[in-house]
């Protein structure tokens, strides 16, 4: 509503006698976050240097924000109230909460309602609202003839919208008049009537931290806190957006049990960790809810299980992501394939309470056993659970899957130097923390740096460990050649093997056996090793950002890090341009695609970071594209973090700004890494111990041409709008560019290494 709401001001400030003033009030989550525009209009000089806290207008662009905040406080006697409603305005009355109704009454408001939602959707607009309901405030309020504000709206369009080309343009033009034909005033009866109360924002049971602290910042309220009850020492609890429910989507997936592959693709790609999948012991069914869906789990050998796909109805953001990637077929009762997908967007509404109840009992099952399914497959990692859950960024998100993977593989012992950007803003974006912890309350430890430090950041988490692994491993010695009593608890922690989950989970008993003999034994070693013996369990040391950092800003700690030849893992989350910031270039910025500081059209090559970081032969390098090759990825997460040095991940991560439709971003990885833009590839130095060539292609021979990749996103589409010469000039140079780079790679993986290479020459 940002957005709309300048244009609004600028509107008025020109076509009117009016001066005008604006203040945005917004919060750093990425979808659904509220934002509230505080608007004021008037023929005399404006000088409250405040918020607007007595409102004539109010309008409401989410309805479940009916239910968090109180949206009505401080209007006026009189005043006037605009929702946006997903059911009719005849309808709208008996779904809105018993105080809201109530205050409508007392405070003798006018009422309109829209429903902009499904208005959106049939011009093509999908959730994006805010023109249906600037033309809504402008009908309303009578501040301009119609005629003058349709002409104005329409010209702000074309001068906001006219980059991202014409059929954009006329969307939002059309949505101009859809909004006159649609709105309704709403007939407010004598009383209320509904028979809905405003829930609690914060469930029963939730820590005092949770009701105390972050529940009033959820409802808005953040300014009654006292600064007492802040954490004294800045550290903040994990795992509670887990009870933020903000029940953001309109729409939810709805799973048909029947024609289900099993496949979790689902699951995989899902940027909030909103649908899951487990498989369980059939006997569990018994206290299931009625509405529960369950069938009989596929892949398991010798076992009768049950598997459920369930989501989260109120922490979905109704992206569809799931549903594009789904597939499965339905079948009709004959068997035959209806062209519906195994998982469908249905309206949320109607099933949100049943959904509810079997998503908290889903929650509630044992998770499932990790011997049944091996963790380098997609399903394997996906059965396990995710330990980064219900973040706010963007609906759709490309960044979040591979975080998300990480915290399912590696969650337990994971410690994240995270630097700024859009990762460490939906991964730590208080009052909640999206970061969570298994069971026994094992999870990943995270911390943000400053942006342009982070690889350093993580590198002294790797040093740290380390140190303190060698200083247990010291007094162990000592405590065996001392005599200790306990010498076979010394030798199983010293001894341990930690290549598998089950043995990192064998050692973990050794260190508590160990700990147990330490407890009675007075000396300092044993003091000492008691504190230190933690150390001895393997740690999974990630540093995290985008390319921003990577690329650009935090490059020179990059490399001072992978040259160290330490044990320390980067994920870089590729998104070829600086999301966080709002879209400037990077050096990660492709070939003439369009950004901030390169609206021309940037002119030179995309920076090739991993092969900077294969030429030091010592460093593992990854790159991948979970939509193009899910099972790729995983296999690069399991390899990055068992080789013993330094390793690199670089990620494509479509995103927001690249604009396109998120709900499809697979899509755009499979074109990027079909025609050669972006090329899967895996370099591990341990294959040139076995003679083999380190450097493994993942992707095939490019098909198709890089233009047709890239003129499907807007970023390349609306320099042909701006100078179609300069397009096509910089779009041929783009073709060369994404050749040579994809025949260079092919060149090399192609390259026969040890015996082979000497046999030849």
């Amino acid at each position: 509503t940002v957005g709309a709401n300048k244009n609004s001001i600028k509107i008025i400030g020109e076509n009117t006698e009016n001066n005008a003033q604006g203040y945005f009030v917004y919060d750093s989550k990425k979808a659904g976050a509220i934002t509230v525009s505080h608007l004021r209009f008037g023929k005399n000089p404006i000088r409250s240097p405040y918020l607007v806290n007595s409102p004539n207008f109010v309008a409401v662009h989410h309805f479940s924000f009916l239910e968090r905040y109180d949206v009505l406080e401080g209007i006026v006697e009189g005043g006037t109230f605009l929702l946006n409603s997903p059911y009719k305005p005849a309808e709208v009355w008996d779904k809105m909460p018993r105080d809201i109704q109530q205050q409508i009454i007392d405070k003798k408001l006018d009422f309109y309602a829209i429903d902009a939602i499904s208005i959106g959707k049939e011009l093509g607009l999908g959730a994006r609202i805010n023109v249906i309901m600037q033309t809504c405030f402008f009908e309303i309020s009578k501040i301009l003839e119609r005629d003058a504000y349709v002409d104005a709206i329409t010209d702000a369009i074309k001068k906001t919208y006219g980059s991202k080309g014409e059929k954009v343009v006329n969307m939002n033009v059309s949505a101009i008049h859809a909004a006159l034909d649609n709105l309704e005033k709403v007939d407010v009866p004598a009383s209320a009537t509904s028979s809905i109360e405003i829930p609690d924002i914060v469930p029963e049971g939730a820590p005092e931290y949770v009701r105390d602290v972050a529940g009033p910042i959820m409802k808005n309220k953040g300014d009654t806190i006292s600064v007492s009850q802040m954490p004294i020492d800045g550290t903040f609890p994990t795992a509670t957006t887990q009870y933020e429910k903000r029940n953001i989507a309109n729409d939810i997936p709805e799973w048909d049990e029947s024609s289900c592959l099993q496949c979790a693709l689902c699951s995989y790609v899902c940027p909030h960790a909103a649908i899951r999948i487990k498989v369980y012991d059939p006997s569990q069914l018994e206290t299931a809810p009625a509405t529960l869906k369950s069938v009989k789990a596929k892949g398991v050998k010798e076992k009768e299980l049950t598997c459920t796909v369930q989501v989260a109805p109120e922490d979905c953001t109704g992206c569809g992501a799931c549903v594009h990637t789904c597939p499965g077929k339905r079948k009709d009762s004959e068997g035959n394939k209806t062209g519906k997908q195994t998982l469908q967007m249905v309206f949320q509404a109607p099933i949100r309470e049943s959904e509810r109840d079997n998503y908290s009992w889903f929650l509630d099952l044992p998770e499932t056993d990790s011997e049944l399914f091996n963790p380098m497959t997609v399903k394997g990692s996906q059965v396990k659970r995710p330990l980064f859950e219900y973040s706010g960024a963007c609906a759709g998100c490309g960044e979040t899957p591979y975080v998300k993977l990480m915290t399912q593989l590696f969650g337990d012992r994971l410690m994240i130097g995270n630097a700024t950007g859009c990762s460490s803003i939906y991964g730590g974006n208080l009052p909640t923390t999206p970061y969570c912890t298994r069971e026994d309350g094992r999870g990943p430890t995270w911390s943000n740096s400053l942006f342009e430090d982070n690889a350093e950041f993580a590198f002294g988490m790797r040093l740290a460990v380390d140190r303190f692994n060698d200083a247990a491993g010291e007094l162990i010695e000592k405590l065996i050649a001392d005599g200790a009593a306990y010498k076979a608890e010394l030798e199983a922690v010293r001894d341990a093997s930690q290549t598998t989950q089950a043995e990192i989970e064998a050692q973990r008993a050794n260190v508590t056996a160990l700990k147990t003999k330490l407890a009675a034994d007075s000396s300092w070693e044993a003091k000492r090793l008691s504190e230190l013996a933690d150390y001895t369990v393997k740690r999974s040391v990630w540093a995290l950002g985008g390319d921003g950092w990577a690329y650009d800003i935090g490059y020179g700690g990059l490399d001072h890090v992978m040259a160290s030849g330490k044990n320390v893992n980067v994920l870089v989350l590729d998104t070829e341009v600086y999301s966080n910031t709002g879209g400037q270039m990077s050096k990660a910025t492709p070939l003439a695609s369009t950004a901030k500081f390169a609206v021309g059209g940037k002119s030179t090559p995309k920076k090739d970071l991993a092969m900077m970081m294969m030429t030091y032969g010592n460093v593992y390098v990854a790159t991948v594209a979970f939509g193009a090759n899910p099972s790729q990825t995983v296999k690069a997460f399991m390899e990055a973090e068992a080789y013993d040095g330094p390793s690199i991940i670089i990620a494509y991560s479509h995103c927001i700004a690249h604009g396109i439709n998120m709900t499809t971003g697979v899509d755009q990885q499979k074109k990027a890494v079909g025609c050669g833009h972006f090329t899967l590839a895996r370099y591990n130095p341990d294959l040139v111990k076995e003679g083999k060539n380190p450097l493994q292609l993942d992707s095939r021979a490019p098909k198709g041409s890089f233009a047709e990749y890239a003129y499907s996103e807007n970023r390349y589409r609306s320099l042909k709008g701006l100078s179609e010469k300069q397009a096509a000039v910089l779009m041929e140079q783009a073709e060369e560019a994404t050749k040579f780079r994809s025949d260079l790679y092919r060149m090399m993986a192609e390259m026969e290494y040890g015996e082979a290479s000497e046999e030849k020459k």
